[in-house]
C-alpha cells in the first residue's frame, strides 16, 4: 500500500483487505488535514475496530436524508462524504435527465447552473425553490434537531419531494462503485466566482411570502388581542416567521432573545428538539408569562417543524403533542376548504395524509366527512412522493403530517414546513378566540365529534446496532420460530404488521400494503381493545421509538379510563418487548 502522503501504509497494513483498501482510499482522497489526521492517528494507534466502524460502512438515506455525527470516515459526515454524495447525485441526474442542478462546487465544475442561497434559510425553502425555479434537484445541509455534534445532507428531487426508493438506493450504489473525488470538486471558490452561480434568496423569500396567501383564509376579517411568543431554538426561523406573520396581517410574534439567532452550540437548551416539550420550552414559557402572551410557538433549528403551547387559567401550560396539533390543523384546513367547495363531488379529489405511526384522527375525519385519507411509511419523503403521485391524477392534498411535529398545510411545499404552520396556527387561534374558544377547547370539540384519539409517543436510546437487531429478531420468534407475541397488557393481539419483512396478518395474502423496508425495523400490533402500537427504529437517531394510540368511537368520553388503559398497555409493551434493563437501553430522560 502506498499513497502520496508521509505515512507509509505498507508498515501499517491491518491484514484485512477490505479495511486496508478503505484506509488507502481515505488517505489518498481526503484533502482535509483534520479528518485525514484522525484516520492516520487511529492507524498508528492500531485501533482496527474503530477504523472498521468508520471506514467499512456508509451512511444510508433515512427518513430525512443522510445524517450522522461529524468526523473522519465513510460512515460519518465530512468534506469527503459530502463531495462523494453530490458527485454521484450528479451522475444519476445526468443519466436520468441529461440536466442537473445541484450542490455548488461539484455541479459548477461540470458547468451545471446552481442556485446557492447567500445566507441561512429554513429547510422548506429548498423544496419550495426547487419547484418555483424549475430546478432539477435541491440539497439542504442540516442536522435539523439532532445534537450539535451531528450534521446532515437532505436531497430533494425535481418535484420538490425528498428522494425515496429507488433513487436513494441508486445514489448509494453509485457512491460504492466510484468514490474518488474529481479534482475540481475541492475548488470552493467556484461557489463565489462562477457565472453559473446565482443567489435566489430575494426572489424565493418574496414569492414564498406571497404564496402564503393560499393558506390565509380570514385576512382582515377580525381582530385579535392574542399575543404570541416564538422561539427559533438557536436556528434559522426567526426572520422568516416574523415575515410570515406580517404577510397574514398580524403583528410579529415576540421573539425569545436568547434563542433568536443561529447558534450551533444550542447553548440554552439541553436538546435542540422542541418536540421534547415543556422542559426545553422553559425560556419561551417564562417570557410568555411576563408578556401576558397566550400562545408559544417553537420552530426547530431548521424551521421545518413546529411545537405549540397554550396558556390555560386552570392548569398552566398545555403543550400540544404532534398528534393533537395535527387534529387542530386538519380540522382547520378542512373547515376552510369546505367553505369554498360546496359540491360533494369535490371530496372525491381531496386527500389528507399521515405517516403510519401518527394518529388515526385524519382517518376518522375522512370516514365522517367523505374525503380520502391515506397512510405512508414514516418520514416526509414518503408523504412528498404520495403527493406527487396523487397530483398526477388530478387529486389535491390539503393537509399532511407526521406525529413528530411535522406539518404540511396546503400545497406550497411538498414537505413539512414550520414557518407556514406557525402562521396558520396563529390565524386559527385568533379565529377561535373570536368564537370564545381556546385551541384546547376546540381540540375537545373535535374529539367529541370524531372520537377521542389518545396517544403516547416516546423512545429508548440504543447505540449498539446488534442489540437492536436482537430485540426485533426476538419479537419475530417470540413463542417459537416465525411467531409474534399473542398478547400485551392482558389484551390479545389480533393483527401484526411487520414492514421490515413485508408481512401483514390482516391482509388476505399476508403481504403489507405499505412498501417493505428491509433497511429499518418496524412492527405494528393491533390489540383487541382497539389500541394500535408500533415499535420502530429511528431513521436519523440511535433510538427505538414506540407509539401507542387508543382510538375511541364518537361519543365515548371517559378520558381517564382511556388514558389509564393506554398507559398500562404501553408500559407492558416496553418492558416485555424491548426489555430495557436487560438490553442496557437508555430511557428517555426528559
Amino acid at each position: 500500500m502506498e499513497n502520496n502522503g508521509d505515512l507509509d501504509l505498507n508498515c501499517h497494513a491491518t491484514g484485512d483487505v477490505r479495511l486496508d483498501t478503505a484506509i488507502y482510499q481515505w488517505i489518498t482522497w481526503d484533502k482535509n488535514p483534520k479528518t485525514r489526521a484522525q484516520i492516520e492517528a487511529l492507524l498508528l494507534d492500531g485501533q482496527v475496530e474503530e477504523l472498521r466502524r468508520r471506514l467499512c460502512s456508509r451512511m444510508t438515506f433515512g427518513t430525512a436524508g443522510l445524517r450522522a455525527a461529524m468526523g473522519a470516515g465513510f460512515a460519518l459526515i465530512n468534506d469527503l462524504t459530502i463531495i462523494q454524495s453530490t458527485q454521484k447525485y450528479y451522475d444519476l441526474f445526468f443519466l436520468f435527465h441529461r440536466l442537473a442542478r445541484l450542490t455548488a462546487a461539484v455541479m459548477l465544475c461540470k458547468d451545471i447552473p446552481v442556485f446557492l442561497f447567500s445566507t441561512y434559510v429554513p429547510t422548506p425553502f429548498v423544496p419550495y425553490a426547487v419547484k418555483r425555479l424549475g430546478a432539477a434537484a435541491g440539497v439542504m445541509v442540516t442536522a435539523s434537531h439532532n445534537p450539535k455534534e451531528d450534521n446532515g445532507y437532505k436531497v430533494y428531487w425535481h418535484n420538490g419531494a425528498q428522494i425515496s426508493s429507488p433513487n436513494d438506493k441508486e445514489i448509494l450504489k453509485c457512491i460504492e462503485e466510484s468514490s474518488e473525488p474529481w479534482s475540481e470538486s475541492w475548488n470552493e471558490s467556484l461557489a463565489d466566482n462562477s457565472p453559473l452561480r446565482s443567489d435566489p434568496l430575494r426572489e424565493i423569500s418574496k414569492k414564498y411570502m406571497e404564496d402564503l396567501s393560499s393558506v390565509c383564509f380570514h385576512r382582515y376579517q377580525f381582530t385579535s388581542p392574542l399575543k404570541f411568543v416564538h422561539s427559533s431554538f438557536h436556528g434559522v426561523g426567526h426572520d422568516y416567521v416574523q415575515q410570515a406573520f406580517r404577510a397574514f396581517g398580524f403583528p410579529p410574534p415576540i421573539p425569545v432573545p436568547e434563542q433568536k439567532d443561529p447558534d450551533p452550540n444550542f447553548s440554552t437548551v439541553s436538546c435542540p428538539n422542541p418536540e421534547e416539550g415543556e422542559s426545553v420550552l422553559e425560556l419561551s414559557l417564562r417570557l410568555a408569562e411576563r408578556e401576558n402572551a397566550t400562545i408559544v410557538m417553537a420552530t426547530d433549528p431548521d424551521a421545518d417543524r413546529l411545537a405549540v403551547a397554550e396558556q390555560s387559567d386552570r392548569c398552566g401550560w398545555k403543550v400540544f403533542t404532534g398528534n393533537e396539533l395535527a387534529a387542530l390543523l386538519g380540522w382547520w384546513m378542512l373547515f376552510n376548504w369546505k367553505e369554498t367547495h360546496s359540491d360533494p363531488a369535490d371530496r372525491e379529489r381531496m386527500y389528507m395524509l399521515a405517516t403510519t405511526v401518527s394518529s388515526k384522527i385524519l382517518k376518522a375525519f375522512a370516514r365522517i366527512e367523505g374525503f380520502h385519507f391515506e397512510e405512508t411509511l414514516p418520514g416526509f419523503k414518503w408523504i412528498g412522493k404520495k403527493i406527487h403521485e396523487l397530483a398526477k391524477t388530478g387529486n389535491e392534498v390539503i393537509f399532511a403530517f407526521e406525529e413528530s411535529i411535522g406539518f404540511l398545510c396546503g400545497s406550497m411545499v411538498p414537505d413539512k414546513d414550520g414557518v407556514s404552520a406557525a402562521v396558520v396556527v396563529a390565524e386559527m387561534a385568533s379565529y377561535l378566540y373570536n368564537k370564545n374558544l381556546t385551541l384546547h377547547q376546540q381540540l375537545e370539540n373535535i374529539f367529541e365529534i370524531y372520537g377521542y384519539h389518545i396517544s403516547t409517543t416516546s423512545y429508548v436510546i440504543c447505540h449498539d446496532p446488534p442489540t437492536v437487531k436482537r430485540i426485533f429478531t426476538r419479537l419475530r420468534n417470540f413463542e417459537g420460530e416465525n411467531t409474534y407475541p399473542r398478547s400485551s397488557g392482558g389484551h390479545s393481539i389480533v393483527d401484526v404488521r411487520d414492514v421490515t419483512t413485508g408481512y401483514d396478518s390482516s391482509q388476505p395474502d399476508k403481504l403489507c400494503v405499505l412498501p417493505m423496508t428491509k433497511s429499518s425495523q418496524m412492527i405494528t400490533f393491533t390489540l383487541q381493545n382497539g389500541i394500535v402500537a408500533t415499535l420502530r427504529t429511528s431513521g436519523t437517531e440511535p433510538k427505538i421509538k414506540f407509539y401507542t394510540e387508543f382510538c375511541a368511537p364518537p361519543g365515548k368520553s371517559d378520558i381517564s379510563s382511556l388514558e389509564e388503559e393506554l398507559k398500562k398497555v404501553t408500559d407492558t409493551l416496553v418492558e416485555e418487548f424491548l426489555e430495557p434493563d436487560k438490553n442496557n437501553l437508555i430511557r428517555r430522560s426528559i
